[in-house]
């Protein structure tokens, strides 16, 4: 079918699903650093391993080497869960697509300013932002994610050859130089720089952004921005979509994705996180249904020893992936929120997912929707 997603909600035809197999280590650098925070301002330390690995002293004698081994278990259960979502999507009768595998022996990529590691495709819907038959590459914020979209080439060729448009963001050099620290006015927890370097590429701040930070809803698109790079991807999309969808600035409601934080279910309910949310929302958002489950609690997650970073914010289950206006893809394990839903006449779909926040991603970050029926509609 032929590239179309205007929304989040509509009737699900296609989408793609990452894969988590290579996923060996995890990352610590600069532009790592940047990016782990738990985002909502108030909910630092809600739990201790968050904590921890906020701990700077701590952090450093965890990370010696800089690899961090994610142990082998825990990766074969996340390839299992994966997989389950894939199968209970293709018995709801929607087509699957997948990206191509990193081959075993690519384990680094280089650039002119920096060496990362290769990170599989799992978190594919920050990467890229889909906006109705067009296909935008955003520009990454984690260097190890730098040619993540590089696996995905076959299936945007596919929409490609059937008339979709494909448009890649400016890519940013990304030395250390490139980042927004902002630390006179930081973003809810962000975390700032330690010893950021000098480098022969510099050339200043550059936009980056995740497609993450983007609510879709029809002819809208809300960004969430909470930096200067940040801010200028958002001048970035407002130009180049103009005429076509209105772009709304919303400021400082996290560091970075909005998807574990405010979620459209269908058209006048909302998903949040906690009522405050709406103090960020375009106005005419603030008069929509609102459901708030309570808060999670240490016990719904599994707990990891020996320092294992929990990098997600403790609600990353609120991550959920909508098949239409009325079902909805949960993970099994959140029976509060199962509950939640369904007193709200929602027909829910369990699913396991059992390392989310070891890994990092829900039902949303690792799916990218390619196909729903929904058009350029006036939600707003």
């Amino acid at each position: 079918m032929r590239l179309n997603s205007f929304d989040d909600f509509t009737p699900l035809k296609e989408i793609i699903v990452g894969s988590a197999d290579g996923y060996a280590d995890r990352i610590r650098d600069l532009s790592f650093d940047m990016f782990i925070s738990d985002n909502l301002s108030g909910t630092r330390g809600y739990f201790p391993s968050l904590s921890t690995w906020r701990d700077s002293e701590a952090r450093r004698q965890r990370n010696e080497p800089d690899r961090l081994a994610l142990k082998e278990r825990f990766l074969q259960e996340l390839i299992e869960d994966v997989e389950g979502v894939v199968e209970q999507l293709e018995a709801l009768g929607v087509t699957v697509h997948r990206p191509l595998e990193p081959a075993a022996d690519l384990t680094k990529v280089t650039t002119p300013a920096w060496d990362a590691a290769v990170v599989p495709p799992l978190n594919l819907r920050d990467n890229t932002l889909v906006m109705g038959d067009e296909i935008i590459e955003t520009p990454p914020t984690l260097r190890a994610r730098y040619f993540e979209n590089q696996f995905l080439k076959p299936t945007f060729m596919g929409y490609f050859a059937q008339g979709a448009r494909w448009t890649v963001m400016p890519r940013p050099v990304m030395t250390d130089a490139s980042f927004d620290p902002d630390n006179d006015n930081p973003a809810p927890n962000i975390e700032v720089p330690e010893n950021p370097q000098p480098s022969p590429y510099d050339s200043g701040l550059e936009p980056m952004i995740d497609a993450a930070n983007c609510l879709r809803l029809g002819r809208d698109l809300i960004v969430n921005v909470a930096n200067r790079n940040h801010a200028l991807a958002y001048d970035w999309l407002e130009r180049h979509l103009d005429g076509r969808f209105r772009v709304h600035r919303m400021d400082k409601l996290t560091q970075s994705h909005i998807d574990s934080v405010v979620v459209p279910l269908r058209p006048g309910t909302l998903l949040l996180r906690s009522a405050d949310v709406l103090d960020y929302l375009p106005e005419p958002l603030r008069t929509w249904d609102v459901i708030v489950p309570p808060a999670p609690q240490i016990s719904d997650y599994p707990q990891y020893e020996n320092g294992d970073p929990i990098p997600p914010s403790p609600y990353i289950d609120l991550n959920v992936l909508s098949i239409d206006e009325n079902t909805v893809m949960v993970n099994d394990a959140c029976k509060t929120l199962i509950r939640t839903l369904e007193e709200h006449r929602f027909t829910v779909v369990p699913v396991r997912h059992r390392h989310r926040r070891l890994f990092g991603g829900g039902f949303h970050c690792f799916t990218l929707d390619t196909v729903r029926t929904g058009g350029a509609e006036e939600y707003i």
